[in-house]
């Protein structure tokens, strides 16, 4: 088992720079065509940092290991909010842009009702939810950018910022090397953490599905934690929240989406509490909690709060419990 969780961990360290240069290299080509920064970070960027949630569960769908697919992207939510947005909100509360918050909250919570429904009503994914999903996701992006052009002012701003940055040094060629080799390693990488936390959980008589929502949400929701530390210490707390929110959509809708029209699945039912499936007594209410708990007070009050981040990190460390109990 040895050998498999050393490539279980050369998978993360793949998905984790390859998930790096694809963004480098995506960010770079569009400079160089001079697309709008807050462009880039409304698309680009965003699905970007979610491609190794995209890659593991699609990997895993067509694999045949649904609760892998299942169980990653209502892990990577919960840790993308219980754990990352946590960590950025106990260091260091901020305010926020209320207004900014408004649409992709609305897209979330449309999107997980649409997510709890199908696994509350008939616990099957079907290609239609998954093609409904996907349609959603193509309906944020298109809101997203449109958004963007009519506040050009916080582009301008954006783009001030980052004139120094290393993307617009580069040679167009070298951003469409990034590009590839970057989703070169997400897709090798995918592979090893399918295959590897599959025989992982097999030798040690763990779920799979508990392994795709605990190791493996956090090893793919790493670029988010990068993405959401750099913000914290820059000074912008804020950004993170919305890196955190947006790519909470992306496990949703797109990566959701993508696995379930790939290959339909079930609700994982390895584990149970009191005869009843744990992932619909515990994972998906978990999720739903910490979305609550994570925009309710910043959309009321327009600032984040210590003990928001206190009371996640202590939810994410009782599910995680749960998970191994």
């Amino acid at each position: 088992m040895l050998v498999a969780v050393l490539l279980f961990i050369l998978g993360l360290l793949f998905l984790i720079k390859g998930g790096d240069w694809f963004v480098d290299g995506s960010t770079g080509i569009a400079r160089a065509f001079r697309i709008p920064e807050i462009l880039i970070g409304a698309t680009v960027v965003s699905i970007g940092t979610t491609l190794p949630e995209v890659m593991v569960s699609a990997t895993g769908a067509i694999g045949g290991h649904s609760e892998m697919a299942y169980g990653n992207a209502i892990g990577s939510i919960i840790c993308n909010t219980a754990l990352i947005a946590a960590i950025t909100i106990s260091f260091k509360p901020s305010k926020v842009d209320k207004k900014s918050l408004v649409v992709p909250v609305a897209f979330f919570f449309t999107s997980f009702a649409l997510y709890a429904a199908t696994a509350y009503i008939t616990g099957y994914f079907s290609r239609i939810v998954g093609s409904t999903l996907l349609l959603i996701f193509v309906i944020y992006i298109i809101v997203s950018v449109r958004q963007a052009i009519n506040n050009p002012e916080k582009g301008s701003d954006e783009e001030e910022q980052n004139e120094d940055d290393p993307e617009k040094e580069r040679p167009l060629w070298l951003n469409i090397v990034l590009l590839i080799i970057g989703a070169a390693l997400i897709a090798v990488g995918a592979r090893l953490l399918v295959d590897n936390g599959t025989i992982i959980a097999t030798e040690l008589g763990v779920p799979e599905s508990v392994i795709a929502l605990t190791f493996v949400a956090l090893g793919t929701s790493l670029p988010e934690l990068v993405t959401s530390v750099t913000s914290l210490i820059k000074g912008h707390g804020a950004l993170g929240l919305g890196n955190v929110i947006g790519a909470n959509i992306f496990n949703l809708v797109l990566v959701s989406g993508l696995a379930t029209v790939l290959a339909p699945f079930a609700i994982p039912a390895q584990k149970t509490l009191a005869g009843i499936n744990a992932s619909l007594l515990v994972d998906l209410p978990v999720a739903l909690i910490v979305m609550l708990i994570l925009t309710l007070p910043p959309l009321s009050k327009g600032k984040m709060y210590r003990v928001q981040g206190i009371a996640l990190l202590i939810i994410y460390f009782g599910f995680c419990v749960f998970q191994f109990a």
